[in-house]
């Protein structure tokens, strides 16, 4: 199922776009999509079954606002320098270990929704990401099986950084990651059956028409299974929580001098395949 959240800021419908590509209303069935749905089976059977009957009314999608398709997020977990050709672009050694930041959930807004370049900023940067979002309580797993099991479904995210703020002004990278409007997230959120496999799924992202990254998660150096359950070894991991999962290669920070980071007025659009598409217009904040 491909879920996902319309509406206005703050006041967002849950629904489900269905198969012919037309927009369904799910609020007769359930309040939203949040991690206390994730967790309930027979809920989602429901809308399934719903789904299946042809019992779900039709939204206008005319000029309806897409919002992020998780409401409610308990945190965003994310990996640093995940991706080999990343790692090569920025001269860094790839990874031991995973490398895990934290972003707030405050930063997540919709897939289309305006980007804030921050005061005094001159490298705000983009990174397209997979995001995975868990569908139930995780502690210690020990398999990929395991890990696997536990999520609920994938979505596009956008990790936008400060490099400035995350390498030059000393501490951790949370000063350049945790800005506000710092994680548009969507448009849907793909249930897993519907991902046979995460590690084969393209990532694409543009700014202003010029293609900027263009790679695939098969170049991740710690998979989407190993990500969650090493997550999972060094705190619990509740439904409705995301990881995002690291970028590929392409972003300003790697690129020679002068860097070409974001500005007001630039466009950047996004996409992972099956997943769905973003697009933003920055401004100043």
């Amino acid at each position: 199922m491909k879920l996902l959240r319309v509406g206005t800021a703050g006041s967002e419908r849950p629904a489900l776009l269905d198969a012919g590509g037309t927009l369904r209303d799910l609020s007769g069935l359930v309040a939203d999509i949040d991690g206390a749905l994730l967790a309930d089976d027979a809920a989602l059977g429901r809308i399934r079954s719903a789904e299946a009957a042809g019992e779900l009314p039709a939204l206008d999608a005319d000029g309806l606002r897409v919002g992020p398709p998780l409401a409610r997020i308990g945190k965003v977990v994310c990996i640093g320098l995940n991706y080999h050709d990343h790692a090569r672009e920025t001269g860094a050694e790839p990874p031991a270990e995973p490398v895990v930041f934290l972003k707030a959930a405050d930063t997540v807004v919709g897939p289309d929704d305006t980007v804030l370049v921050p005061r005094g900023s001159v490298k705000t940067d983009w990174e397209v990401e997979l995001a995975v979002v868990i569908g139930r309580t995780a502690r210690c797993l020990e398999s990929d099986e395991e890990a696997l099991a536990h999520v609920a479904g994938y979505a596009v995210a956008h990790d936008v950084s400060e490099r400035e703020f995350q390498i030059e002004r000393g501490g951790t990278w949370d000063k350049g990651k945790n800005c506000e409007t710092f994680n548009p997230l969507g448009p849907w959120l793909v249930t897993r059956d519907e991902v046979p496999d995460p590690q084969a799924l393209s990532l694409r992202l543009w700014v202003n028409g010029e293609l900027k990254q263009d790679g695939t998660t098969a170049e991740q150096i710690f998979p989407v299974a190993e990500v969650v359950r090493y997550v999972s070894r060094f705190m619990t991991l509740y439904p409705g929580d995301v990881i995002n999962t690291g970028t590929p290669a392409g972003v300003a920070l790697g690129r020679p001098e002068p860097k070409p980071y974001l500005r007001a007025g630039d466009v950047v659009e996004l996409e992972i395949g099956g997943l769905g598409r973003q697009r933003q217009v920055l401004a100043n904040a």
